[in-house]
């Protein structure tokens, strides 16, 4: 198994792998989904904090739900994520659940290949949260053998893997199995409520907008910023590390950011068609902060010649700002933390409930499901995927582009040769004016 391990490329794994409410449902079960029964089983590839929190969330979500399968690259986060989803002490979120774990340790996998022994262990829903840079690849393979897919965003790192996941969407759409993303905002009824005004055209028609995640680098980061191990392969230690590395992580402009582009793209109902941008890398210096700038700032153009600023910004002692707003002909839409309001003619503030959206797009994923009505929203978040990936090539190049070449002519894969344990130098820090498009 090892050495068939070896021998596989990004191409080889492509080959062998090539809203709904509950209210308005009236009931959770209809047909069977698990041998004979009305549970789902749910596998879980990516046993970080990431990927034990969405199975939480997943079996928050519904009843007739259960865990039944966990995947990892590695031992130990694989065998973390065991001891936490079983525990039902009370007070744990699992207490509250009952008898929801039937993961045995026989389902439980590690290594390269243990996404598709947790597709292939007899689950009917697959959750994905492995590094971005591996999800085109695992969605393939989950759509292939017929299973409903639950992917973080986001779903890719370069172009090449953005068409795969395009492409996995329509096969999943004529197969009927659901794709849902893990772009909770659009699963808020804060956010929904919010759009369906912009779109009514209660600020007039929308003109611009700005958009901004500037953070300090935040505890969960520090846990990825690891000294390297002697023993650990240049692999390894990138797997392990993956978020300062750009092929596993996309950098945070694609990680993290895509969660601002995707309600913006959302906003203006379109996807850009270019951009420009710039970024850099100011305080991550050395090897142990891999490949990755700590800001950026891009400029996209949308139809009709609306622009949108975006800024993201990883750095400590500086202000933080995440909000967004959409500016209208009549008027301006803006969302900073739990407050979202409209000024103008038509002003307005929400003040509806503040549900989990991070439990609610699964309950609409496994509503959709079964009432036979699988929400697919591949082609969507790889969209907005491109849109980040998009502004981050801009800026590592110093080169505006375009959408049309980046979805139809860019050949950027940043997958490496081969998925085992060994040699992998990490590529240069991308200096604009010399790095070229691709």
């Amino acid at each position: 198994m090892r050495e068939k391990q070896k021998q596989l490329s990004r191409r080889d794994f492509m080959k062998t792998s090539a809203a709904l409410s509950w209210g308005t449902l009236g009931l959770w079960s209809a047909g069977a989904f698990a041998a004979g029964s009305d549970a789902l089983r749910i596998g879980l590839i990516g046993c970080g904090g990431r990927g034990t929190g969405a199975a939480v969330n997943c079996l928050d979500a519904a009843p007739g739900v259960e865990l039944y399968a966990l995947g990892d690259l590695f031992q130990e986060p694989l065998d973390a994520a065991f001891r936490q989803l079983s525990q039902t002490r009370p007070g744990s979120p699992m207490a509250r659940m009952g008898n929801r774990f039937n993961v045995t340790k026989a389902r439980c996998f590690a290594g390269f290949d243990a996404y598709q022994k947790v597709i292939d262990s007899g689950v009917d829903i697959v959750l994905m949260a492995t590094p971005p840079g591996f999800r085109p690849i695992h969605l393939a393979a989950a759509v292939k053998a017929g299973k409903h897919s639950f992917i973080e965003k986001p779903v890719a790192v370069d172009p090449v893997g953005v068409r795969s996941v395009i492409e996995t969407s329509a096969l999943a759409r004529e197969k009927n199995l659901s794709i849902v993303a893990g772009t909770q905002r659009r699963h808020s009824d804060m956010y929904l409520e919010t759009i369906k005004r912009i779109h009514r055209g209660d600020i007039g028609r929308v003109v611009g907008g700005q958009t901004y995640f500037l953070i300090h680098n935040t505890p969960w980061l520090g846990k990825h910023r690891r000294q390297r191990r002697p023993e650990w392969s240049d692999m390894e230690w990138q797997c392990r590390c993956w978020y300062w590395f750009n092929w596993l992580s996309g950098d945070h402009i694609v990680e993290q950011f895509v969660h601002s582009l995707d309600f913006m793209n959302w906003a203006v109902d379109a996807h850009p068609v270019s951009c420009i941008g710039v970024g850099g890398r100011e305080v991550r210096k050395g090897p142990d902060y891999g490949n990755i700038y700590d800001h950026f700032a891009i400029e996209y153009e949308y139809p009709g010649d609306l622009r949108v600023s975006a800024y993201c910004r990883q750095i400590d002692n500086c202000t933080d700002r995440i909000s967004d707003r959409v500016v209208g002909s009549e008027g301006l839409a803006s969302l900073d933390g739990s407050v979202a309001k409209i000024q103008g003619t038509r002003s307005y503030q929400y003040e509806g409930p503040v549900q989990n959206p991070q439990v609610q797009e699964h309950t609409d994923m496994i509503a959709g499901i079964r009432a036979g009505q699988p929400l697919n929203h591949g082609k969507r978040i790889a969209e907005s995927t491109l849109t980040a990936i998009m502004g981050r090539m801009s800026a590592y190049t110093g080169s505006a582009l375009t959408w049309d070449w980046a979805m139809k002519a860019s050949q950027l894969d940043l997958s490496p040769a081969r998925y085992e344990f060994g040699d992998l130098p990490v590529r240069p820090v991308a200096i604009p004016g010399t790095t070229k498009l691709m």
